[in-house]
């Protein structure tokens, strides 16, 4: 959510005192935006669909921070400078935070920390890397467009260890012979589904007021193609959610794409597409399933597993072709974010 990387680097060169007294000295100063900002912003301001209600907050974003409660207060006063309604937080001065996630009902964590978003998304939480990006926001834009690919992201990575086991006519013969076994869930599943709640809630709040403009959109931008798309429409449609897009690029680079449907964040399980996408949009790496099993030190140093989804593997086929052919209850069910705020690993 915020830029910390100047706070880090003190902490680095200088250790842990004279973080602190860095931290103090600028308590008052603003922490400058970082590439999650925007969307957290415009999650936010979905609130006002329900004010009055009992449903109110539909979306909660929860602070999960490694520095302690000293030392976090500056993002704390960032969140108020900023006015973001944010008013839940926790310190563990430099325990993994990721631990609170279930008990607080999270269906979307998000870490610049690239080491800690792998450990908890193999401990079974929704995590995501959140990625530099090219992108700039226009704050004059009221909306939020969210884009997800499918496989290793919102479904679990079952077809592409079939695809990794075999080859493309393997992956569409085994996804036509599971047309009708819906997928089972990926990591950000539950996060989809709370979205969808309250594009629902947009749609009723249109249907009173004519006047009013759809601010929610959510894509579905997947390699997959014919055969293999009517398997991943069916899941979606048995989850209950709506997508206002879905494209099935069947190998096409997916950042040119990306830039025409201009998502102020976009989730996906392969470094090799987010580097694609990362002149177009702010993007989040999701390290899950089986493009990710080798554990890098950071996620920039994830090679692009080959795969139907792979730009690296999409040569490869035409070459081939060419040869052969936040607390829930009923009333709240959307508290769903969490915004991670790292602490400096300590020297050593």
């Amino acid at each position: 959510m915020f830029d910390l990387s100047e706070s880090d680097a003190v902490f680095k060169e200088q250790g842990e005192e004279e973080y602190r007294k860095y931290q103090e000295a600028h308590l008052r100063d603003p922490l400058p935006r970082g590439p999650a900002f925007s969307f957290v912003r415009r999650l936010l301001s979905l609130n006002d669909l329900a004010v009055g209600t009992p449903a109110s907050p539909l979306v909660e974003v929860i602070l999960l921070s490694r520095n302690d409660p000293d030392t976090g207060l500056r993002v704390m006063q960032s969140m108020q400078h900023y006015q973001l309604d944010v008013t839940r937080a926790v310190f563990t001065q430099g325990r993994t935070p990721y631990e609170f996630i279930a008990p607080l009902h999270i269906a979307l964590f998000l870490s610049g920390d690239a080491a800690g978003v792998r450990e908890a998304v193999e401990k079974g939480h929704p995590a995501g890397h959140v990625m530099a990006s090219e992108a700039v926001d226009d704050p004059a834009d009221t909306g939020l467009r969210i884009a997800f690919d499918f496989d290793g992201v919102l479904a679990s990575d079952e077809s592409e260890r079939v695809y990794q086991a075999g080859d493309i006519t393997a992956f569409h013969g085994y996804e036509q012979a599971q047309a009708g076994t819906h997928h089972q869930p990926g990591p950000l599943k539950e996060f989809l589904v709370r979205i969808s709640r309250i594009q629902r809630l947009e749609e009723e709040r249109r249907r009173n007021d004519a006047s009013y403009q759809i601010r929610l959109r959510v894509s579905i931008v997947t390699a997959r193609n014919a055969p293999s798309h009517e398997r991943a429409v069916q899941t979606l449609k048995s989850w209950g959610v709506m997508v206002n897009d879905a494209v099935f690029l069947g190998g096409v680079e997916k950042g040119p794409v990306l830039g025409v449907l201009k998502p102020h964040i976009y989730f996906d399980d392969q470094v090799g597409h987010i580097q694609s996408a990362a002149r177009y949009v702010r993007s989040v790496h999701v390290p899950y399933g089986i493009s990710n099993v080798v554990a890098p030190a950071s996620s920039k140093d994830v090679s692009d597993v080959a795969s139907p989804m792979s730009p690296v593997k999409r040569s490869a086929l035409r070459k081939t072709a060419g040869k052969a052919a936040t607390k829930k209850s009923p009333a709240t069910k959307n508290r769903s974010v969490a915004a991670g705020a790292k602490r400096p690993s300590r020297k050593g």
